[in-house]
């Protein structure tokens, strides 16, 4: 199971897998949390690009309902699609109804959630 996850050092797996499960188990998964709990992560969307809904998009980078941080623009050439990286932070039901409302837009492909883990200290 280790070499199939990736990892070739078993303390780090073991040490990943044990942040994944405490987190988990304290906050859940996006559609479980508390509305109310401040989360922030980056949000994935893919979309093509040009069609008049991408105003949209832009309208996300200055919502009052999810704070941005910073934002990339991406066209992959392979695969004719357009992606948008936010590292945005709010309330875990503002976040759920930003992606339900992406997830309703035309020419919007896929969104992706990736919440961030919460630790107590660290690096920044």
């Amino acid at each position: 199971m280790i070499s199939k996850s990736g990892y070739s050092n078993r303390s780090r797996f073991i040490r990943d897998a044990s942040l994944f499960y405490a987190e988990m188990q304290q906050r859940g998964d996006l559609e479980s949390m508390d509305g109310e709990l401040i989360i922030e992560g980056h949000l994935i969307v893919y979309y093509q690009h040009d069609h008049g809904d991408s105003q949209r998009l832009l309208d996300l980078r200055h919502s009052e309902l999810i704070e941005v941080a910073s934002y990339s623009h991406s066209s992959l050439k392979h695969s004719h699609s357009c992606v948008d990286v936010l590292q945005v932070k709010g309330e875990a039901a503002n976040i759920r109804s930003v992606i339900s409302r992406l997830n309703n837009t035309s020419h919007v492909d896929k969104v992706s959630f990736i919440i961030a883990p919460m630790r107590e200290d660290g690096c920044c």
